[in-house]
C-alpha cells in the first residue's frame, strides 16, 4: 500500500424512506414522491403526533435478530454498494479494508423497557445491554466480512456520516487501507423522537426546508455508504471509478448546545478547509445539497453562507424525502450528490413552496437538469459542529 492522494468512489449504497437502494431513492425523489407517516415502531405519548420517515420492512435485505435495526440498515446499504460495484467478499479477502461508520442513535442507550422494569423494582435480564455492546456499527461490518483494516465508529451527532466519509477518505490518501467502507446509519428511536419534540423543533406536518412557513423537521431513518478505494485497489478489482471524495472540512463553532452560530462561523471555516484540500475555488461547485432541516434556526445560517461564499450556486434539500436521519444524514446526502452528478439531474426540494424573504434564497423547486462535476454536501450538528464534503463525479 502506498499513499496516492486519491480517494476514489467505486460504489455507493443507500436505504431510507425514499427507497430500498440508491437507484430506487433517486427514482422516487426525481419523481417528487414521498411523505412522512405516523410512527409505528414505538408508542407516542406526546399531545401532538409528529410524522416521521420510516423505512418499510420489505426494504431491508438484512434482518438479523441479534443485530439492532441501526446495524441491519447499515448491512443493507453495504449490500447495495457492493452489488452496484460488482464486488464479492472473495475479491476483498486479499485487501486491507477499513470501516468508518457514523451514528447517533446507534450509540445511544435505548433501554427504556429495561429501565422501566428496573425502576419498578424488578430485575430485568441484561439481554438488551449485551445486545447493545455487540452492535457497534463499524465493528459489526468488520466482523461480518473479516476485514483487517482500521475500524472506527464516529459519534458526532448529525455530522457523523459526513465525518466518517471524510476520515475514511484520509485513510486512503495516507495509504492506511486499500479500500474503506465509509458512511452512516441510524434508526428511528423513541428517545430521539421525544427529545426533538421537547426542543420544539419537530414539525406536525411534512417538513418544508427554506420555506417561509416552515415549522421544523421530520425525523427519519436509514443508512448511506460509499466504497472508497486507492488507485491500485480500483485497478486490482477492475471496478470503474464513479467519482472521488475531493475535500472534507469540519469545524465546531462553540456557540450553542443545539443552535448553529447565526453568522455561520464554523460552517465558513469548514468550507475553507474543504476547498483548500480539494484545491478548487468556491465558484467551481456546480450544486449544493444543503443540510436543510426546515427549522427556524438552521436554514437562515446556510443562507448566510451561500450569500457570502456561494452566491448563485443552485442548491436543493432532500430531507423532504428522507426526513432527518441524524447520524446517517451526511452519508445519505453524499451518496445522493454522487448519483445526481452521474444522472445530470437534481430532484425538487420536496415540501418547499414559498421563499422566505428573511433568507433571500430559494432552493430548486422542480426537477432540474445540471451539468458539471463538483457537488458540495453540507451537514450541521448539535454541539455547533459543521462538516462539508466535496464530491467529484466521473472517473478520477
Amino acid at each position: 500500500m502506498t499513499a496516492n492522494g486519491t480517494a476514489n468512489i467505486i460504489g455507493a449504497g443507500c436505504i431510507c424512506a425514499a427507497g430500498a437502494t440508491l437507484d430506487d431513492c433517486m427514482h422516487s425523489m426525481l419523481a417528487g414522491h414521498g411523505a412522512p407517516v405516523v410512527p409505528t415502531h414505538f408508542i407516542c405519548e406526546q399531545t401532538v403526533t409528529f410524522p416521521v420517515f420510516e423505512v418499510p420492512e420489505e426494504y431491508l435485505t438484512q434482518t438479523d435478530p441479534k443485530m439492532t435495526r441501526t446495524v441491519n440498515l447499515l448491512f443493507t446499504a453495504v449490500d447495495d454498494a457492493m452489488t452496484g460495484a460488482g464486488l464479492t467478499e472473495q475479491q476483498l479477502e486479499k485487501l486491507t479494508v477499513g470501516v468508518c461508520i457514523g451514528t447517533s442513535v446507534g450509540a445511544s442507550l435505548n433501554f427504556l423497557n429495561y429501565y422501566k422494569e428496573w425502576k419498578h423494582g424488578e430485575r430485568p435480564a441484561l439481554d438488551p445491554i449485551h445486545r447493545y455492546l455487540k452492535n457497534n456499527p463499524a465493528q459489526a461490518i468488520t466482523e461480518r466480512y473479516g476485514f483487517t483494516g482500521p475500524c472506527q465508529t464516529v459519534v458526532n451527532a448529525c455530522t457523523s456520516g459526513a465525518d466518517a466519509i471524510g476520515i475514511g477518505a484520509s485513510w486512503i490518501r495516507h495509504g492506511l487501507c486499500d479500500l474503506v467502507i465509509a458512511g452512516g446509519t441510524d434508526e428511528l428511536s423513541e428517545i430521539s423522537y421525544n427529545g426533538f419534540a421537547r426542543l420544539m423543533i419537530s414539525s406536525p406536518e411534512q417538513c418544508r426546508p427554506f420555506d417561509k412557513d416552515r415549522r421544523g423537521l421530520n425525523l427519519g431513518e436509514g443508512a448511506g455508504t460509499l466504497l472508497l478505494a486507492s488507485d491500485e485497489a480500483a485497478r486490482t478489482l477492475s471496478t470503474p471509478t464513479r467519482g472521488e471524495v475531493m475535500g472534507y472540512g469540519t469545524c465546531g463553532d462553540a456557540y450553542h448546545l443545539t443552535a448553529p452560530h447565526p453568522e455561520a462561523r464554523g460552517l465558513k471555516q469548514a468550507l475553507r478547509t474543504a476547498f483548500e484540500q480539494a484545491d478548487i475555488e468556491a465558484d467551481a461547485i456546480d450544486f449544493i445539497n444543503v443540510h436543510g432541516t426546515g427549522t427556524p434556526a438552521n436554514d437562515p445560517v446556510e443562507g448566510v453562507v451561500m450569500d457570502e461564499i456561494l452566491p448563485g450556486t443552485p442548491f436543493f434539500a432532500t430531507k423532504g424525502f428522507t426526513g432527518h436521519t441524524l447520524g446517517a444524514a451526511g452519508a445519505i446526502e453524499a451518496a445522493f450528490c454522487l448519483a445526481c452528478l452521474e444522472r445530470g439531474e437534481l430532484p425538487p426540494s420536496h415540501g418547499f413552496h414559498a421563499p422566505d424573504p428573511a433568507i433571500g434564497k430559494a432552493p430548486i423547486a422542480e426537477r432540474t437538469e445540471i451539468s458539471g462535476q463538483y457537488a458540495l454536501s453540507q451537514s450541521l450538528a448539535f454541539g455547533g459542529n459543521n462538516s462539508v464534503l466535496i464530491i467529484k463525479g466521473g472517473a478520477a
